[in-house]
C-alpha cells in the first residue's frame, strides 16, 4: 500500500522541483563559492594578525618564567659536583674540602668569590679561579706556588716562593733549590726580599749559589758554592746587579764582590 506524503514534505518537494525547473542554484556557483572562501581566509588572517602580538607576549612571558624556574628553582641546574684542576702538590680532595661548595643549591646563585677566597687561603695556592660549568658543576682551577728556595724555620726545612711566602715542608733540601740562611729574629719582609733576589738570578748564576744570607731587607748576601761571597744589599735593581756580578766573576779573581751599588761595584 502506498505511503501517504506529509503535507510539509509535499510542499518541500514541490519547492525543490520548482527550483530545479527554474535553473541552477546560485549558491552553488563556483565563482561565488571561491569568492566566499577567499573572504573567509581574509577574515581568519585578520583575526590571526589581531591575536598575534598577544600570543607573542604570552609566549615570551612563558619562556621567561620557565627560564627563571629552571635556573633558580629547579633541581636540573643545581650543583651536583666539583672539579679541581691544576693541582700537583695539593690533593684535589683537600681543595674540594676547602672550597666547601654548597651542593644542591642552584648553580646560578653559588657565590664564586667566597669559594675562591677559601681556596686561596690554602698556603700552597698562589691563586684560584672559580667558574660555573653548566649544567651542574663548579670548576676550581688552581695555580700553585713554586718554591724558589728553602729556609730553616724552628728547625724545620720550609719552601718559599718568589713572594717570600712559606708554604710547604721538605724532609731534605732539594739539590736544585738554594737555601736562605737567616737569624731567628729576621722578619717576613726580609725573607720576601731574599726570595725576590733568588727569583731574579739567571739560571747560570743561580747554579753557583750555595745559599743566600738574609739579615735585614738591606743586608742580603750570596754565598757561592766555591766559597766566595757577594754583597748584594737590598732587592732593588736585581737585573742590573746580576749583570754586573756576572761580568765581575768572569773578569776579576776575588774572594768578595760587592754589587750593592751596581754603578760602583767593588771586589777584594
Amino acid at each position: 500500500m502506498a505511503r501517504r506524503r506529509d503535507p510539509d514534505e509535499t510542499q518541500g518537494f514541490d519547492a525543490l522541483q520548482a527550483a530545479q525547473d527554474d535553473g541552477p542554484d546560485p549558491l552553488l556557483d563556483p565563482a561565488l563559492v571561491a569568492s566566499r572562501r577567499r573572504f573567509a581566509r581574509r577574515q581568519r588572517a585578520r583575526r590571526w594578525l589581531a591575536w598575534k602580538p598577544a600570543l607573542a607576549v604570552v609566549l615570551v612571558v612563558g619562556l621567561i618564567v620557565g627560564g627563571v624556574w629552571l635556573v633558580y628553582f629547579s633541581s636540573y641546574l643545581s650543583v651536583h659536583g666539583v672539579e679541581v684542576t691544576g693541582v700537583e702538590q695539593l690533593d684535589a680532595a683537600e681543595v674540594e674540602r676547602a672550597a666547601a661548595v654548597p651542593t644542591g643549591e642552584p648553580l646560578a646563585t653559588v657565590d664564586l668569590d667566597r669559594i675562591r677566597t677559601r681556596v686561596e687561603a690554602l698556603a700552597p695556592v698562589r691563586s684560584a679561579d672559580v667558574t660555573r660549568q653548566w649544567p651542574d658543576t663548579v670548576l676550581v682551577t688552581v695555580v700553585e706556588r713554586v718554591p724558589v728556595a728553602v729556609v730553616t724555620i724552628s728547625g724545620q726545612l720550609r719552601g718559599l716562593d718568589d713572594q717570600g711566602v712559606v708554604f710547604r715542608d721538605f724532609a731534605q733540601a732539594p739539590p736544585d733549590l738554594p737555601r736562605i740562611e737567616t737569624a731567628a729574629d729576621t722578619g717576613s719582609e726580609a725573607l720576601r726580599e731574599g726570595a725576590l733576589v733568588i727569583a731574579a738570578l739567571p739560571g747560570d748564576l743561580a747554579a753557583k749559589v750555595d745559599h743566600v744570607d738574609v739579615r735585614t731587607i738591606d743586608a742580603i748576601s750570596l754565598e757561592l758554592r766555591d766559597g766566595r761571597e757577594v754583597v748584594w744589599g737590598s732587592a732593588d735593581e736585581p737585573d742590573l746587579k746580576a749583570k754586573v756580578l756576572a761580568q765581575l766573576l768572569g773578569a776579576v779573581e776575588a774572594q768578595r764582590y760587592d754589587v750593592s751599588v751596581p754603578g760602583q761595584p767593588t771586589s777584594r
